[in-house]
């Protein structure tokens, strides 16, 4: 099949109505996650920013993305998600139901030169 003139849409012949259509809804679902992060409000700027503990890092931006990697008790544990809420100095990250909320015992502070604080209890340093 050949394209034809400008302005029409070219489908190949393998792109099956299934597979148009699991396209359409991985990318509404993409959106979704996108368009539900909240940006990290100002008084909890701190939060933002690369923390790094013992087996566990931690990624928050701006933006409200958020990115999470740990190695606890042999099993790796990973959450790319949308900042929800913040729930006093703890934070929610997800969507409805598939949120997971980080337990925060020790919010951001300086110890010295560094930025430090104990998540899951995990202490991390923010990357400089």
């Amino acid at each position: 099949m050949k394209p034809r003139s400008a302005g029409h849409l070219y489908v190949r012949p393998h792109a099956t109505p299934m597979r148009f259509a699991k396209f359409l809804l991985i990318s509404a679902f993409a959106l979704a996650l996108l368009a539900c992060a909240k940006p990290v409000p100002p008084e909890k700027a701190a939060y933002v920013g690369e923390w790094h503990g013992l087996a566990m890092a931690l990624l928050i931006t701006q933006d409200g993305s958020v990115s999470y990697r740990r190695l606890h008790q042999g099993v790796n544990k990973s959450i790319d998600g949308p900042l929800k809420e913040f729930q006093g100095d703890n934070f929610v990250v997800g969507v409805g139901l598939l949120a997971t909320t980080f337990v925060v015992t020790a919010p951001p502070h300086q110890d010295g030169s560094l930025w430090k604080m104990t998540v899951d209890g995990v202490e991390l340093t923010k990357k400089q």
